[in-house]
């Protein structure tokens, strides 16, 4: 863009100014403090001002610096200030100017530059005359250049067009304000008031966001059709119009004569199922069952008997009279006789009433409600994810067999393991300074070092992690519930930097405890074996001492006492570590229990099902469920608490999470406040299954959903 050009946009735009409101005085003051830093941004102008690479990509312009940023003044090809009135009568010369005094600009279009990096033109103007290749100044004379002249830090260089452009104060504002990561223009608000145009409180119906269609606006040819077909008939005489309807009398004496009654009200009975060849006195041969036939409905309840079994006689005379015929008659009679005659008063109770009274949305904010960003970068179900304790980064696994790392602001895959199977399940140590990652990968469980933190905390994980192969039973002084060879067998992975648990079967889940230095695995089909306890800075594993009734689904560890929770798919039972004896026993109630989560008080259990219902327990009140929640019509797949906020969440196989307020009250005589807030939908449907796992933000009111369509999804409020 030509000086003159610039100069008479910027006269222009002055002249708007001052026809603008008053009442944008306040940013005329920031302009005029603006104004008052120019010299001393003059005198910086040798500095390198890194961000403004977006503008200028030449290495060897000069660029604005972060004090060069904070306003810039309008000068003349020589550096002397140049006043408004000045840029006005530029701009009016220049508008008087012909076409043909404008310099040519590039009309080449969307074409690489690599095309022209051989040839002497850059381009091809409107009349197509080829543009000529300026001489470009080497990196000494554009310093020398800049030290002499203040005002060349202004220039940047455009490639587009092979010139050298003169940003205006305008300009730089706009830059200035894109660098503050604020908006370009000064008047758009970023953040405008909210109207809530609808209340939905009091709303008896919803309110549809979708434009009215045009049908409701023009007169419906089909009632106009049936209009016309009604007046025909009442013209024919075939629809008859009366003023007052005949009323029927609907009252008549029920214990009464009804030879007294004018008018007898016939009820005709139920015709009965006409008699077939099964039922003669003499039926055919192939009608008749055999001996064992008859034994074995004898056999049978009275229920799914057959009514009627066939006989044959030789006369009418043989055949016998009805056996249950005095029986029927007494009980017709007894029926009669105990009938009620009472007159029942129905109870008018409003059905509005019998409502619970909930506290209403915008009061129970913030919570997810909009998905914000997706994390790419598998080529199979995602199955699991975890976050760490910062809420920095996210753990995924897959079942195409990796394992990845993601930063939860940026949406950037950090790391990637290459474990050749496909993932079970994934687990972050809770404790800061242990950046280790627990995956399960069939018959084997990997203690990964992720790599995050200072080198003394890489420097620690790498010497807890470097274990020779040894077997937890060859510890001296174990007790009798260490594990044999058979079972565990601890061993270093060279190949991935960690150390590997191999297991004789499937590992399903594994869950660390608060601590950071135990944690368990799930194998469904171990038997007795099922549930293992492992200790990391030793290196030892034990199972359980408690029987398993059943076979387990899930297992957690409570978050501030030494209880374990074991899911089996009937019931949750719950054990005390140290005394090592069954605690409570909670009966769910539903088909298959599918996950359970802990709230961070320790006291409410939610359990999610694989008929879609979702029980709350309240372990002081009872064993059986607070609450029972029919959300999902297809199986749960997950539950999750919020560690800080009272929020829990629930995904399933319909391709939702539903998001919901649970408030859990110190005092004790009051019951836990449960409220459904959002339902989230994004996912794609694979092959029948949809979101596949949840988990909330450590810190945030943010919740992570894995999908079957190999997408991570980030809602937020």
């Amino acid at each position: 863009m030509p000086m003159e050009k610039l100069k008479s946009s910027k006269g222009k735009e002055k002249v708007v100014k001052e026809e603008e409101d008053p009442m944008k005085a306040e940013q005329a003051a920031e302009e005029e403090e603006d104004d008052e830093g120019d010299e001393e941004e003059s005198s910086s102008s040798g500095e390198i001002f890194s961000d403004i690479e977006l503008l200028n990509e030449n290495p060897s312009e000069d660029s604005l610096t972060d004090t060069q940023s904070e306003s810039v003044e309008l000068t003349d090809g020589e550096g002397n200030d140049v006043s408004e009135d000045d840029d006005y009568g530029e701009s009016m010369a220049e508008s008087d100017s012909s076409e043909d005094e404008v310099a040519a600009h590039n009309t080449v279009g969307n074409v690489p530059f690599e095309w022209y990096k051989d040839e002497e033109h850059i381009g091809y103007d409107i009349a197509g005359k080829k543009i000529r290749k300026k001489v470009r100044e080497d990196k000494l004379d554009s310093f020398l250049a800049s030290a002499d002249n203040s005002e060349n830090w202004r220039k940047i260089y455009d490639e587009y067009n092979d010139e050298i452009v003169e940003l205006t104060k305008e300009e730089t504002r706009m830059i200035r304000r894109v660098l503050k990561g604020m908006a370009p223009h000064p008047e758009f608000d970023p953040y405008p008031t909210a109207v809530d145009w609808v209340t939905i409180d009091k709303a008896e119906h919803p309110f549809p966001d979708a434009p009215e269609p045009k049908r409701r606006f023009v007169p419906s040819k089909w009632e106009s059709k049936m209009i016309v077909r009604l007046v025909r008939g009442i013209r024919k005489g075939l629809i008859k119009v009366d003023d007052k309807p005949k009323e029927e009398n609907r009252v008549y004496l029920l214990w009464g004569d009804d030879r007294n009654l004018t008018e007898r009200h016939h009820i005709p009975p139920p015709k009965p199922k006409l008699p077939g060849h099964e039922e003669s006195y003499n039926p055919s041969l192939e009608y008749i069952p055999a001996a064992e036939e008859v034994k074995k409905y004898e056999l049978m309840y009275e229920e799914d008997r057959p009514k009627f079994i066939p006989k044959r006689f030789t006369s009418m005379r043989s055949v016998p009279a009805y056996d249950k015929a005095v029986r029927e008659s007494f009980d017709r009679c007894l029926d009669l006789y105990l009938c009620p005659r009472t007159q029942k008063k129905r109870i008018n109770i409003d059905p509005e009433s019998l409502k619970p009274k909930l506290p209403s949305r915008k009061d129970l904010k913030p919570y997810p409600t909009t998905c914000y960003l997706e994390y790419k970068g598998h080529k199979g179900p995602v199955v699991s994810i975890s976050t760490d304790s910062t809420g920095q980064w996210i753990a995924s696994g897959s079942n195409d067999g990796t394992v990845r790392v993601w930063e939860v602001e940026s949406g950037r895959c950090f790391r990637v393991w290459e474990l050749g199977e496909a993932v079970q399940h994934v687990a972050w140590n809770p404790s800061p300074e242990l950046p280790v990652l627990a995956v399960s990968v069939g018959q084997d469980v990997f203690l990964l070092n992720t790599g995050l933190g200072n080198d003394e905390v890489n420097r620690r994980v790498d010497d807890l992690l470097h274990v020779e192969s040894r077997m937890a039973h060859d510890e001296p002084g174990a007790s009798e519930a260490i594990i044999s060879e058979t079972i565990v067998k601890w061993s270093r992975d060279d190949n991935h930097g960690a150390i590997r648990l191999n297991h004789y079967k499937t590992v399903s889940s594994v869950e660390w405890h608060r601590k950071g230095d135990y944690f368990s695995t799930l194998m469904p089909y171990g038997e007795s074996k099922a549930v293992l306890v492992h200790q990391l800075s030793k290196g030892l594993t034990q199972r359980i001492p408690f029987k398993l009734h059943g076979l387990p689904v899930s297992t957690a560890f409570h978050p501030t006492r030494s209880i374990f929770f074991i899911s089996t798919k009937k019931n949750v039972r719950i054990y005390d570590l140290l005394k090592q004896r069954l605690i409570k026993k909670l009966e769910t109630g539903v088909r298959e229990v599918s996950s359970i989560a802990i709230h961070p008080g320790g006291d409410n259990v939610i359990v999610g099902s694989r008929d879609g219902k979702l029980c709350w327990f309240d372990m002081d009140l009872s064993s059986q469920p607070y609450r029972v929640l029919n959300c999902h019509p297809k199986d749960i797949t997950r539950v999750a608490f919020h560690r800080s906020y009272p929020l829990f969440a629930s995904s399933s196989d319909d391709c939702t999470a539903y998001v919901f307020h649970g408030m859990v009250y110190s005092d004790l005589n009051q019951n836990p406040l449960i409220v459904p807030l959002e339902i989230l939908r994004g996912h794609a449907s694979v092959n029948g299954r949809g979101v596949l796992d949840c988990k909330f933000h450590p810190r945030q009111p943010w919740l992570f959903t894995a999908g079957a369509d190999s997408v991570i999804k980030l809602y937020c409020h």
